[in-house]
């Protein structure tokens, strides 16, 4: 990663054989010789000379295959290593799945007025589950969090999934989970950049929305940058993100039409709710180059428009409380 990529967000933040050549065939057309004819001068006509056969080209030998010393992909004989990415699809969300940290890689939802005006579902009847299509021993497991200081933080949120109950108990899920520090950010600051994202669908037909979280180098007081992140559990098993990120696309639902695009990081740490939302804006390519991935690769230039440059990026606050009121009433 670039000292340019981490500047941005310090200020946001505060890997054969080829076949031997095969001889072409060619065969010989066997001719009728011409009958002994006789006239009556007795003069005898003999045949003409039978055409020799031109020999067929003799294909040459195949150079010998010369045997490798080592064959690495050997190895795959008793299975491939991985990394694997335990990809979900569900109806309200599909996610990538990091087994190393026991958190989503990404997870990606869609959201419409229309899905947003529907109320078929109550989160009092969802609860908090594991995910049992990931193997055992790379689950994030609920023990994980308890006691732990952090919440159990949604990714694509439960508000945003209220059109059926299976939809909502899908956000539910700890591959959709990452710790979050709560009171100052997942129950506040976050809560209200969800808001953000729903409050979109007021001026685009279509959002979608990529969220997940990074890792990031801080500097110490030696000038060297240095990873490091608690890991919750005992023994230790989930990771805790230094931050999260998302990319949102904001289309305007004609085909092949403009798409307002916008990235953000921000920390898992307390934020001030007079903390403009645009201190967190980046460049989408800061977020590629924090988190590995490619969210817009497909996305020609000449489609794209700044999010931030096409609606007023900022929260609106409402008090957690009240806004669970609300989003109680709401289902």
């Amino acid at each position: 990663m670039s000292k340019v990529t981490f500047a941005i967000i310090a200020a946001a933040a505060g890997a054969a054989t080829g076949a031997a050549a095969t001889a072409a065939l060619y065969s010989t057309k066997k001719e009728t010789p011409t009958p002994v004819t006789t006239t009556t001068t007795t003069t005898t006509t003999a045949a003409p000379p039978r055409p020799v056969p031109a020999p067929a080209p003799i294909s040459p030998a195949a150079a010998p295959v010369k045997r490798a010393l080592v064959d690495p992909n050997g190895l795959f004989q008793y299975g491939f290593p991985g990394p694997v990415a335990d990809l979900k699809p569900a109806s309200s969300l599909t996610s990538s799945f990091d087994r190393r940290t026991r958190n989503p890689a990404w997870v990606a939802e869609h959201i419409t007025p229309e899905s947003l005006a529907q109320n078929n579902a109550d989160r009092k009847n969802s609860v908090f589950v594991e995910d049992m299509s990931i193997p055992e021993m790379f689950r994030a497991k609920l023990k994980d969090y308890f006691r732990s200081g952090y919440d159990r933080g949604h990714q694509v949120p439960a508000a945003d999934a209220k059109w059926s109950q299976q939809a909502m108990d899908d956000t539910f899920l700890l591959s959709n989970m990452c710790p979050q520090v709560g009171d100052g950010f997942n129950r506040d600051y976050w809560a209200h950049f969800e808001d953000f994202c729903r409050r979109l669908t007021g001026t685009y037909p279509s959002v979608r929305i990529v969220t997940g979280p990074l890792y990031l180098p801080k500097r110490d007081p030696d000038g060297k940058w240095r990873v490091s992140y608690e890991v919750i559990g005992s023994p230790p098993n989930v990771a805790v993100p230094t931050h999260f990120y998302k990319v949102i696309f904001g289309e305007d639902g004609k085909d092949g039409g403009k798409v307002a695009l916008g990235a953000f990081v921000l920390p898992n740490a307390v934020i001030s709710n007079n903390k403009p939302l645009q201190d967190f804006e980046v460049p989408l390519e800061v977020v590629e180059r924090a988190s590995g991935l490619e969210f817009a690769s497909k996305l020609e230039p000449a489609r794209r428009k700044r999010l931030c440059q096409e609606v007023n990026c900022s929260i609106i606050v409402k008090e957690y409380k009240k806004r669970q009121e609300s989003f109680g009433k709401n289902n």
